[in-house]
């Protein structure tokens, strides 16, 4: 439903259901003026866009892959760069996108990927346009992405030791992620933002050392709690290094403080940095705790898969076929309307609750991270 003008509700051909606020204090969220956008039941409005451009990765992460034995979507299935820029286009012009974000797999595979963010930003001049990465491969590419329109970029990194990094990403390919950094960094893909989940046991005890390399070269480091999205499904949460723990680990180091900007929907909790010998204040971390302190409440992210599926949550186990229906030859109308009807369906909260995988309402998707698109 919508008010009009006059105060008189209009429907939108969605059924209105009853809706609670955002904090879960059960008070009703009013329908909301104009065009309602990417709108849930429980009042929260997605805005940024997180495009997953391919599902291929040349990487191995432990905690995201297999070893080997991953079947790749051929290329007839991806979105072409026509179909992305007419999806991103309604997402920005119709359904009140701000942001946008690329993923994968790992775009940089994606032979096409320079052009696509040209044309991306040759529709959207304005747009804030990110990339996820793992920066192998990417200094070779930086100058040229950032030629083409592309404002900044995240680069997983779970370790600056070449054993750990090895063992982690079952590849020895730590030296092209640090040239990849440098060349981020050197070309104003900035701010640069570092993405590391710590396992136990495995480098856990290198956070404050990551940390500390992280302050020196003026880059935003984000601690993740490992999530239950792993190819072989052999999460357990008793290996799960936790955002408590996290900040445990660090705070021997150094002293943190809460950060006086508002976290404004952003997945990162952040905190102020400080020597704890001179009270020298040295920058910024981030902690993700998806699983143990959940921020579902003030999610405003929406996903489209490599095939052109919304997924309304990370975690979600509904699809919904826009790209389908774009082949198929579905109007702008008609594909803005099954954009909404999925984000209406988005769950309250992924089920995790506070202890994680036990939750008798979670069920583990089937996709692992690289076939969603963090």
């Amino acid at each position: 439903m919508e008010n009009s003008e006059d105060g008189t509700r209009v429907s939108l051909g969605i059924p209105a259901l009853p809706s609670a606020s955002p904090s879960g204090s059960g008070t009703p969220v009013p329908d909301m003026p104009g065009h309602r956008g990417l709108l849930d039941t429980f009042g929260r409005r997605a805005t940024d866009l997180r495009v997953s451009l391919i599902d291929k990765c040349n990487l191995r992460c432990t905690y995201c892959m297999p070893a080997d034995g991953m079947a790749w979507l051929p290329k007839n299935r991806l979105m072409s760069i026509e179909e992305i820029r007419r999806l991103v286009g309604l997402g920005v012009h119709e359904l009140g996108v701000r942001e946008l974000r690329l993923t994968g797999g790992e775009p940089l595979v994606r032979a096409d990927l320079v052009d696509i963010i040209a044309a991306l930003r040759s529709d959207h001049p304005e747009l804030p346009i990110s990339m996820t990465s793992n920066a192998v491969g990417l200094a070779a590419k930086a100058q040229a992405l950032r030629d083409a329109g592309l404002s900044r970029v995240n680069v997983s990194l779970d370790s600056i030791h070449q054993e750990t990094f090895a063992a982690l990403t079952r590849r020895d390919s730590l030296h092209q992620v640090m040239e990849g950094i440098e060349a981020a960094a050197r070309v104003g893909l900035a701010p640069l933002k570092l993405n590391a989940v710590l396992l136990r046991g495995v480098n856990d005890e290198q956070a404050p050392e990551l940390l500390s390399w992280a302050l020196e070269n003026g880059y935003e480091l984000r601690f993740i709690e490992q999530m239950p999205l792993d190819a072989d499904h052999i999460w357990r949460r008793e290996k799960l290094v936790t955002a408590a723990q996290t900040r445990e680990l660090i705070s021997q180091h150094y002293e943190l403080g809460p950060d006086p900007r508002q976290r404004d929907g952003a997945p990162a909790e952040r905190f102020t940095v400080r020597s704890r010998v001179s009270g020298e204040l040295l920058g910024t971390v981030g902690i993700i705790a998806s699983v143990t302190e959940p921020f579902c409440s003030d999610c405003r992210r929406t996903r489209l898969t490599a095939e052109g599926k919304v997924m309304s949550c990370l975690f979600s186990r509904e699809e919904f076929d826009l790209l389908g229906a774009l082949r198929d030859g579905a109007d702008d109308a008609e594909l803005v309307r099954r954009w909404q009807e999925a984000m209406w369906q988005k769950p309250k909260a992924h089920g995790m609750g506070h202890v994680g995988l036990g939750a008798p309402d979670f069920v583990q998707p089937d996709r692992s991270m690289s076939a969603i698109g963090g």
